[in-house]
């Protein structure tokens, strides 16, 4: 059952002001107005004309998750100021109906929503934002920790250096974000435990994302055989850097170009347990690939033609494989995504969905601005963006139509000026200077702790 037009139309209209856009003309530049219909339909279907609607419902969400505060109690009061601010009946403080109607959310509409961003991004990205006209991706890994719950133990295990009840999960994620526009393209979220819980097991449910042609830069953490032949089965080339375990034998050398740069044949090692006889048999028995001694380190490609990309050439590109862990920086330290709030694992799940939608909205801004400047995304300041989104934000509350319009404009254009020096071979020590404020652990579970404090209160003297 669809949603009756009207009521989608409202919807969408409100939801467009929650997340920063003028109505009509900012947020179809993220996604288009007949695409964004059609993904409300689809994943929400018929629902009830409720106080939280569902795109209300997600506005509130991402407002949360780029808020400073993050709590529940502070979106509703922002829902509040909003009834406000359009002569609307206003709502209770209270945080049970909200809570309660992004438990109704689906996940699946949060997903469509911020990889359609993405996608669109990376399309629409002109030829010059890209690497000889081809579109690079950057993957790695990184990990969240969310609150010490039993079903969140169970899905996301601590570590096994912390002891039973003084630890909190951890969940991995393996993103894929576009190298010109910083925007994320996909996500992978597992285990840090068992069977298919690694960085390459995520990577692989990632592989369907990547389109042939495109150059994928990663860590040498997937400088692996099969790792290269799926994606050369694909059309997709790699550069990463040589594994530390693996050694080159002279007899593997094919052909050598000079000053560390030569082809070299990879051949087929045994069968992982991971993967099943009749995948083994569809696995070239050798691979060709370049590896080159360049910069300090020796990089591993399959782009093998010399004469066309030089040493120095895979050097830059290499180079820029660092972005990913600035953009991830963004995410955890900026978007706040590092530590989650959610209590269970499906609402978790649902919080970094949420958190990766507000960023590539974050990342449209900034790709807005920077056709507007004529310089790349990258050369745009994250953090200014949305300190700039929240210094904004109380205004289009205020305004509507063509005056919204106007605030956004002027808000794209202070964007378009926060342009990051170009610092290259930047070096800094990964250390902080000023020293937090020491407390003791924790080295029993709390509630064995509270105990003790009370015995000892019971243990004291009262002094009349």
């Amino acid at each position: 059952m669809t949603i009756p037009k009207k009521r989608l139309q409202s919807s969408i209209f409100r939801f467009k002001q929650f997340v920063a856009e003028a109505p009509g003309a900012a947020m179809s530049e993220a996604i288009p107005l007949a695409r964004l219909q059609s993904i409300v339909n689809l994943e929400v279907g018929s629902y009830r004309d409720r106080l939280y609607p569902p795109l209300t419902t997600l506005g509130l969400f991402i407002e949360q998750s780029l808020s400073a505060d993050g709590a529940c109690q502070d979106a509703v009061a922002r829902y509040l100021s909003a009834r406000h601010a359009r002569d609307q009946a206003p709502c209770s403080l209270n945080t049970g109906p909200y809570c309660k109607a992004r438990q109704r959310l689906p996940i699946s509409l949060v997903e469509q929503l911020s990889a359609t961003i993405g996608e669109r991004l990376e399309q629409s990205a002109p030829s010059q934002w890209r690497w000889r006209g081809r579109r690079v991706k950057l993957l790695d890994g990184t990990t969240v920790s969310m609150p010490d719950t039993p079903a969140n133990q169970a899905a996301y295990p601590q570590s096994g250096e912390q002891a039973p009840g003084l630890g909190f999960p951890f969940a991995q994620l393996v993103g894929l974000l576009s190298l010109a526009t910083g925007a994320v393209l996909g996500v992978a979220m597992g285990s840090t435990k068992g069977k298919g819980s690694g960085e390459q097991a995520l990577f692989r449910e990632l592989m369907p994302q990547l389109d042939s042609g495109d150059v994928i830069l990663v860590d040498r953490y997937h400088c692996t055989y099969f790792t290269i032949a799926m994606l050369l089965a694909r059309g997709i080339d790699i550069l990463t850097r040589q594994h530390q375990k693996r050694l080159t034998s002279p007899e593997a050398i094919i052909e050598t170009f000079g000053g560390g740069d030569r082809l070299v044949r990879w051949v087929r090692p045994q069968r992982p347990k991971w993967m099943d006889a009749k995948q083994y048999a569809t696995m070239p028995e050798e691979l060709i690939v370049r590896q080159t001694e360049v910069g300090g380190r020796e990089l591993v490609t399959t782009l093998v033609d010399a004469k066309r990309v030089s040493t120095s050439d895979l050097d830059a590109l290499y180079r820029k494989r660092w972005m990913i862990e600035v953009d991830f920086r963004s995410i955890k330290s900026e978007i706040g995504m590092d530590i989650l709030r959610s209590k269970s694992p499906e609402m978790a799940r649902k919080e970094v969905a949420v958190h990766l939608l507000a960023y590539n909205l974050i990342r449209s801004l900034m790709v807005r601005a920077a056709v507007l400047a004529h310089v790349l995304p990258r050369a745009l300041s994250f953090k200014a963006t949305l300190q700039l989104w929240h210094a904004f934000s109380q205004q289009w509350r205020w305004h509507l139509g063509e005056a919204t319009e106007s605030v956004v404009t002027a808000m794209l254009r202070a964007i378009s000026t926060r342009i990051i020096p170009h610092r290259p071979d930047r070096i800094e020590p990964h250390a902080v200077k000023r020293r937090p404020t020491t407390h003791a652990y924790l080295t029993v579970p709390r509630d064995q702790a509270r105990a003790a404090i009370l015995e000892a209160r019971k243990s004291l003297k009262v002094v009349p």
